[in-house]
């Protein structure tokens, strides 16, 4: 069998790079490689295993002969190219929230449910919310060993989940307040530089933002738990890259510390950081750049029965999307 003809749509964007990374530094198959983009960046060249290769303009016609389609170029585009590419033969996987909740398209991670990857009805995989794999990587083994059944989360979430102009923002605003200048917020509706802003996304109806309510709809159909229930908090840090949360989660069995730790012995994608009493605990420059999520913090919850508190944090533009949707290919 030929190796695959591979597409990353959004080739330009911060995921749409780190997917072409993390498809080199995994040596992943690769027999071609299309990088497809707006007409404005076609003609940019872009490294791949020692040759540059040329964006070319996204099209409906870009995906005769592609095998696997790695999306990240917003909703929209997904919506109306996404299709397109499944016509033509082409696995998309795509980093959108467009199909994370259809019911014919899996929403998967692969060290939680990659069973879910094979053979998607309409030849599209979805990658989830980045906050919700990093949390998921957390939660899964504690749910494989006690049954988890509520999670109360308070996400500090890094400016690189706006993009580049949520990093631009925070460096401008940075340099501004220390030579004394005046600034006007654009990516965020408040200052964001020495602040945190509690909100992530647009609010909806009943208070909670999308970004918030991503994690109750999408972690119910990862972990196939559809009464599981979930109140998040996301709010926004002056950090460059990687989120962390703070999880409470309560399960149907009793809780051990110990026995939680031991959980996550030999899991892929998850190891634990938690030593209190050398100050041993994850921070998000410990998963800058890195594959694996890191956890600690984890203490029996001094409120709820059957409860633990843990801290998660991971690399939300590698873990949390373009290693992710790299891993699921590799599934295929």
């Amino acid at each position: 069998m030929n190796p695959p003809h591979v597409a990353i749509v959004g080739a330009t964007g911060a995921v749409g790079e780190e997917m072409r990374l993390c498809l080199e530094q995994r040596n992943f198959p690769v027999g071609k490689l299309t990088l497809l983009a707006s007409a404005r960046s076609v003609g940019k060249r872009f490294p791949f295993r020692g040759e540059d290769i040329a964006v070319e303009e996204l099209t409906h016609a870009s995906f005769a002969g592609v095998d696997i389609a790695l999306f990240s170029a917003g909703g929209s585009i997904s919506l109306e190219f996404g299709p397109s590419a499944a016509a033509a033969g082409a696995v998309v996987i795509d980093n959108s929230s467009a199909f994370r909740m259809d019911p014919d398209v899996p929403l998967v991670v692969p060290e939680i449910n990659a069973q879910a990857a094979k053979n998607p009805p309409r030849g599209i995989i979805a990658n989830p919310n980045c906050t919700t794999i990093i949390s998921l990587m957390a939660l899964a083994p504690l749910h494989d060993a006690f049954g988890l059944e509520a999670v109360i989360a308070s996400s500090y979430q890094a400016v690189s989940g706006s993009g580049a102009q949520g990093i631009r923002e925070l460096e401008e605003q940075v340099k501004a307040i220390t030579a004394g200048l005046p600034f006007t917020p654009k990516v965020y509706p408040r200052q964001i530089a020495f602040n945190v802003i509690p909100q992530v996304d647009v609010f909806t109806d009943n208070g909670y933002t999308k970004e918030e309510m991503k994690m109750l709809h999408e972690g119910r159909k990862i972990l196939g738990l559809p009464s599981l229930k979930v109140s998040c908090t996301c709010v926004r840090v002056p950090v460059y890259r990687s989120h962390s949360i703070a999880i409470t989660a309560q399960f149907s069995r009793p809780v051990d510390v110990a026995e939680a730790r031991a959980a996550y012995a030999g899991k892929p994608g998850i190891a634990v950081v938690d030593d209190p009493a050398a100050r041993l605990f994850p921070v998000p420059l410990d998963t800058t750049g890195k594959d694996a999520c890191l956890v600690g913090r984890i203490r029996r919850n001094l409120v709820l029965n059957n409860a633990l508190d843990l801290w998660v944090v991971g690399d939300q533009v590698r873990k949390g999307a373009a290693l992710n949707a790299v891993q699921i290919a590799e599934i295929r």
